[in-house]
């Protein structure tokens, strides 16, 4: 056989593997073999982890628009006690980042009460009495630290570790990683609710500089959270499946020419498994299916709860059918009446507060007895997160402003010491107290990661020739909290 039909030959197999390997190379993956060429052929076939993982699917809580931690979980006395006067300037070292409304006086609601729960004793307001029944549950980072005080750049480095637009997420990760357990799902799943897609959009779920087929999926609010999901009546099964032959025919071709072009193995991926998720799909996010108990557990039966509770449920149907990476996005209830649509306090806080956590309260404490019940809480993590916390000063007389530099985040599932706090902020809750403990995003990521079986070190894409890993070249596994 000559070198041309040896070529001839190898651009015809797969979908031009043959004339990326003559070309030596593919961005992220390498000299192809046997087994990167499968890869390339079923990108998110199942993959091993480096080790067995503790979980199997995350569902990652974003509270958008930063919740003030100090009125949900971390009690300060000192700060009641101080209330009214100006910031002491001992709490104040090392803080170089301003804060857009700059530092007014201590701030302590009059509104707050506080009580510890369960065991492990943790403290939690009375703006979250249902999940205050799952404090033997929670795992509590109270350390936790970031960078920026910007809500659409902080929110980008929650979700990318970078400040920049341009880096995959972290479900874009895991899916790289691991594959998807359902090939009748996407792996990686995005809800949200209220009647708009979240601040900055899809760019918080992007595969970045992965290979396309890893980024989100979104999924709207409402009866119809896939669009054009279902094949039009005067369509049949065999005019569709006729179509998706060609198509995949004319996009084999263009492959052949373009092996490196990653938009065009996600499409013809994303062609298939929407052929697939007309069955899969509806019967996974149809909530009409589940008990009416189920629906009260979620809080449906309450306007303030219903939509949030409704997206929980459905995420927990999504894990229980093997989606690797639910990430769900706070949204705002339908009908209320206060000034900003999300946790974004900077004035009226009690009243904002008192709305949002009513709306996340019943849900996320639904999904943690409904997870816990089934046995899927043993394979599941769920991480209650934000962008930031906010100040322990006020802001126009009844608000906080941002604050990178102390908060609490939680964690509950499988592989974690249940009922355990790692870490605190100072005697007002300012900044960390013991910045040996300090627990960054990058940290958050690298931990989540361990759980799934992945360290953090080892999951790497080759990008314009460096080894990019998702914690950039930061990060630690908090081992403290694992069980």
């Amino acid at each position: 056989m000559s070198n041309d039909q040896r070529r001839a030959f190898l651009r015809n197999a797969g979908i031009g593997l043959g004339g990326a390997a003559l070309g030596g190379f593919i961005p992220g993956i390498g000299h192809i073999n046997a087994a990167t060429a499968a890869e390339l052929v079923d990108p998110l076939a199942t993959k091993a982890p480096h080790f067995p993982g503790k979980i199997k699917s995350v569902i990652w809580l974003h509270q958008n628009g930063a919740p003030s931690t100090l009125d949900l979980y971390d009690h300060k006395p000192t700060l009641e006690k101080l209330a009214g006067q100006p910031v002491p300037e001992s709490f104040l070292k090392g803080i170089k980042t301003s804060t857009q409304g700059g530092v007014g006086k201590l701030y302590a609601s009059n509104q707050r009460t506080w009580k510890q729960h369960g065991e492990s004793g943790a403290w939690f307001s009375n703006l979250l009495p249902n999940l205050a029944q799952h404090a033997d549950k929670l795992t509590f980072i109270k350390s936790s630290t970031t960078v920026g005080a910007t809500h659409d750049i902080s929110i980008l480095k929650l979700n990318t570790g970078d400040l920049n637009p341009g880096r995959p997420s972290l479900g874009a990760w895991i899916t790289h990683a691991l594959g998807s357990a359902n090939p009748d799902l996407p792996a990686y799943v995005v809800l949200y609710n209220g009647d708009r897609e979240p601040s900055a959009g899809s760019v918080n779920w992007s595969s970045g500089f992965l290979p396309a087929v890893y980024q989100g999926t979104a999924f709207r609010p409402g009866d119809s959270p896939i669009l054009y999901l279902n094949r039009p009546d005067v369509r049949s099964a065999v005019q569709q499946r006729t179509s998706l032959d060609l198509l995949k025919r004319l996009n084999l071709l263009g492959a052949q020419r373009h092996p490196q072009d990653t938009e065009l193995r996600a499409r013809l991926q994303s062609y298939e498994l929407a052929d697939r998720m007309q069955t899969a799909a509806p019967a996974a996010v149809d909530i009409t299916q589940e008990s009416a108990a189920t629906k009260e557990l979620y809080g449906l039966n309450d306007k303030t709860s219903q939509s949030y509770g409704e997206v929980l449920l459905r995420a927990r149907r999504l894990v229980e059918r093997g989606v690797r990476f639910v990430q769900v996005v706070s949204g705002f209830p339908e009908g209320a009446d206060i000034d900003r649509q999300s946790w974004d306090a900077h004035s009226e806080l009690d009243q904002n507060h008192a709305v949002m956590a009513r709306m996340v309260d019943k849900p996320i404490a639904g999904l943690l007895h409904d997870l816990k019940e089934s046995g899927l809480l043993e394979t599941t993590l769920v991480v209650w997160t934000s962008e930031f916390s906010r100040t322990s000063w006020g802001e126009s007389g009844s608000g906080r402003d941002h604050n990178p530099w102390g908060y609490t985040q939680w964690l509950a599932g499988g592989g974690l010491k249940a009922g355990f706090t790692y870490g605190e902020t100072d005697d007002i809750g300012l900044q960390v107290a013991d910045k040996e403990k300090a627990v960054d995003t990058y940290d958050l990521h690298a931990t989540v990661l361990h759980l799934m079986g992945l360290d953090h070190l080892k999951t790497t894409f080759i990008h314009n020739g460096r080894s990019e890993r998702p914690t950039v070249v930061y990060g630690k596994v908090v081992k403290d909290i694992l069980a």
